[in-house]
């Protein structure tokens, strides 16, 4: 298993060139990892599947990394994902990794939401306090 800093280049590499230089950006995975997302009931089996779709992929990406937590063998990345530069959506990637890459990972993307004003008395502070960048 990679250490945390390998992890941290590894992703951060990964992050950097998907939607621009897939080759480089699906180094990460195994040969015969699979790609879910849920929300779409989507599964590819096998990077070169879904390695060929993203070099297809019909819009200009741009990703923005909030938050990286490992647990082990899982990694959970929170992102922020436009689309052709339109306004941010939250992304969330659960990656199960075989020894230094990854195996299985779920994607799962969706809209953010005002908070409700009647729960202010509560929170400690809003994370809408820290947008990520322009597209």
């Amino acid at each position: 298993m990679l250490d945390d800093a390998e992890l941290l280049q590894a992703l951060q590499r990964h992050w950097a060139h998907a939607g621009k230089d897939e080759d480089i950006a699906h180094e990460i995975y195994h040969d015969d990892a699979v790609l879910e997302f849920p929300q779409s009931g989507e599964r590819f089996e096998g990077v070169q599947n879904f390695r060929e779709w993203r070099r297809q992929f019909p819009a200009a990406l741009k990703f923005h990394t909030r938050r990286i937590t490992r647990r082990d063998d899982l990694v959970v990345i929170e992102n922020s994902i436009s689309y052709d530069g339109a306004p941010w959506r939250y992304s969330v990637s659960l990656m199960e990794f075989q020894q230094d890459r990854v195996s299985h990972e779920r994607i799962y993307i969706m809209d953010g939401w005002d908070a409700p004003e009647w729960r202010i008395p509560w929170r400690a502070e809003s994370l809408a306090d820290s947008p990520p960048p322009s597209p």
